[in-house]
């Protein structure tokens, strides 16, 4: 693709995050077009299906022209079958921790990206070992607050980085955006940062 053909991206996600991930690969978005949609997990839905689901909605539900295209992701934690969304209180903050202390969890990032049409798709899981929590630490890092508005309570590039020892997986993908699959997703349509 010519430089005069390459889509603008549009970035369809207010995080902060995904935006500071984008510009370590070289990829700046031409705009920022949070998605709004309802979040709810749907009766019986899987941790997989559901967040496969969000990132093509908020997807689906950016406005976009034809010259542009609309990158969308959406991570979830899950413990067995149980979906662990953002908390929205300390107290369900705390739940959440409690039931990952001293386990294994997954953090599931799906990405999604329109163009001309057509809606790409990747979604990669990475498994997490939180340390076991005693009550004290717990107290603690309620009390940071680095916990609201971060899927399953915490951010692993964040306070909790003191509680997690072992990950097998993507590491940019807890964060919140798979850099390598990402990446792959905007080469196929001529957005390219920094060469592999």
């Amino acid at each position: 693709m010519t430089g005069a053909s390459r889509p603008k991206l549009i970035l369809g996600s207010a995080s902060p995050r995904r935006l500071e991930l984008l510009a370590q690969i070289g990829i700046r978005p031409d705009a920022i077009r949070p998605a709004d949609i309802d979040e709810t997990p749907r009766r019986g839905e899987t941790a997989r299906d559901y967040v496969r689901r969000m990132a093509a909605e908020k997807a689906a539900a950016v406005p976009a022209a034809d010259d542009e295209a609309v990158l969308c992701a959406d991570t979830t934690v899950a413990v067995g079958r149980r979906i662990l969304g953002k908390p929205e209180t300390e107290s369900e903050a705390r739940d959440f921790m409690r039931l990952m202390s001293g386990r294994r969890h997954r953090v599931l990032t799906a990405v999604a990206l329109r163009h001309g049409g057509v809606m790409r798709e990747r979604l990669v899981e990475t498994l997490v070992r939180m340390r076991p929590l005693d009550d004290p630490a717990l107290d603690r890092y309620i009390a940071v607050g680095d916990w609201q508005g971060k899927a399953g309570g915490y951010a692993i590039q964040g306070a909790a980085a003191a509680f997690i020892p072992w990950i097998q997986g993507s590491f940019t993908a807890v964060v919140g955006l798979p850099l390598s699959e990402t990446a792959t997703l905007l080469a196929a349509i001529g957005i390219t940062g920094v060469s592999p």
